[in-house]
């Protein structure tokens, strides 16, 4: 039987080649073939985005979708955008990567204990994916969710990547709390079988640059996580 790395590696496999999603396949093919000025002598991803990271991680990070010019173009999450640099910078500082930086999926980034994912795969138009995308996307969190038995914690960045996980962590079988937890930033709540699942405002531009969200709110919820990971 396949081991959990191996299984995970087949999940991705078949994300890449995911085209459930009429609107999204046209939308991230086409700023793919478009793209933009400063990137315009790149080859873009232009397809649905592998999750990342470590196979046998104890934590999860869900986030949203991929960046039109951000994991659309690079191909891996988060990567190549400035959601990434505060993602990235946060995991280094707490020990769950090897470097603060990502740029594209060649540059040496490893990540150690901590595995990346998604509520949805494609590059949503204003990154807002319907919310039948959102569940055609969602066996894909399901299947992951079965492989990773080593999770102890989430880290769901923004609301619709908490409400997203906590949905597929019914729909795998297990019990939700109740009442059932809110999103709040810094949110921490337990679930079934020892997992904790923690809530961050999303490190978008839209948040970082009002200051809604700061360094040093993103990094208290990456220690919080560390040391649950470490307990």
């Amino acid at each position: 039987m396949p081991d959990a790395p191996e299984k995970l590696t087949r999940i991705e496999r078949d994300v890449a080649q995911c085209r459930k999603c009429p609107r999204l396949v046209a939308h991230r093919e086409r700023v793919a073939s478009v793209k933009i000025k400063r990137f315009a002598n790149e080859e873009y991803w232009g397809r649905a985005v592998p999750s990342y990271g470590d196979r046998n991680a104890r934590l999860l990070i869900v986030g949203l979708a991929p960046a039109a010019h951000g994991a659309n173009r690079t191909g891996r999450m988060f990567t190549g955008d400035r959601s990434g640099d505060w993602l990235f910078g946060a995991l280094y500082r707490y020990g769950f990567a090897n470097q603060a930086v990502s740029r594209g999926r060649d540059d040496g980034l490893r990540l150690d204990t901590a595995y990346i994912t998604a509520i949805a795969r494609c590059a949503p138009p204003d990154n807002k994916p319907m919310r039948e995308e959102i569940l055609r996307c969602r066996p894909f969190l399901l299947r992951e969710l079965e492989v990773m038995t080593d999770l102890r914690v989430v880290l769901a960045l923004g609301r619709i990547g908490f409400d997203g996980f906590l949905a597929a962590w019914r729909d795998s079988g297990r019990e939700l709390p109740k009442p059932k937890p809110k999103f709040t930033h810094d949110s921490d709540a337990a679930l079934s079988g020892g997992l904790r699942l923690l809530g961050s405002y999303h490190p978008s531009q839209q948040n970082t640059f009002t200051g809604r969200l700061t360094r040093s709110m993103f990094h208290r919820v990456f220690k919080k996580a560390r040391a649950l990971v470490d307990s």
